[in-house]
């Protein structure tokens, strides 16, 4: 049976949310699949991935093929890093030390990698909120210097209308 790690979409119009599945190739797109490997949600940025890394590296050492984006995906988790060391142990040319110290080291650059552009991203925003606040301040005091202008011009054609008919009492 053809097998394939692909995704299966989930959530509502306009917000997708998915999960990752290693699925017979046969069946539909949001159909039967043989196991949930994890869920990706493209919404939030970075986006949210959760893969169980171990199940995942089965499946492609089983003879799964993912698709374009879930290659990508696995890629980004380093899911072909682990296959591609796996198979470095089974052939001899590394240590099974070897190979989970340069997993482990690619991890730690990777997550480092991922809170460097969440922070950078909430620093924008930030930045962002704080120039929306200045332009807000600046457009309100304008607005209140212009409501104090047009009452202080009431108020001088509010007297000059009652001297006219104070003057005009008097006679």
């Amino acid at each position: 049976m053809p097998v394939k790690l692909r995704l299966q979409r989930h959530g509502k119009k306009g917000k997708p949310f998915y999960w990752i599945v290693a699925a017979d190739t046969r069946s539909k797109r949001d159909g039967r699949f043989l196991e949930k490997i994890g869920t990706y949600n493209p919404n939030v940025n970075p986006a949210d991935i959760n893969l169980n890394i171990d199940s995942a590296v089965k499946w492609l050492k089983n003879g799964a093929q993912p698709t374009d984006t879930a290659r990508a995906i696995l890629s980004y988790k380093g899911v072909l890093l682990k296959k591609h060391l796996a198979e470095g142990v089974r052939k001899g040319a590394i240590t099974e030390d070897q190979a989970e110290k340069k997993f482990q080291a690619w991890v730690k650059e990777k997550e480092s990698k991922i809170e460097s552009k969440k922070s950078s991203i909430l620093k924008a925003d930030e930045e962002k909120k704080a120039k929306a606040k200045a332009a807000e301040i600046v457009a309100n005091e304008a607005r209140t210097q212009a409501s104090k202008k047009t009452n202080d011009d009431n108020d001088s054609e509010d007297q000059v209308t009652t001297d006219k008919i104070e003057k005009s009492e008097e006679e």
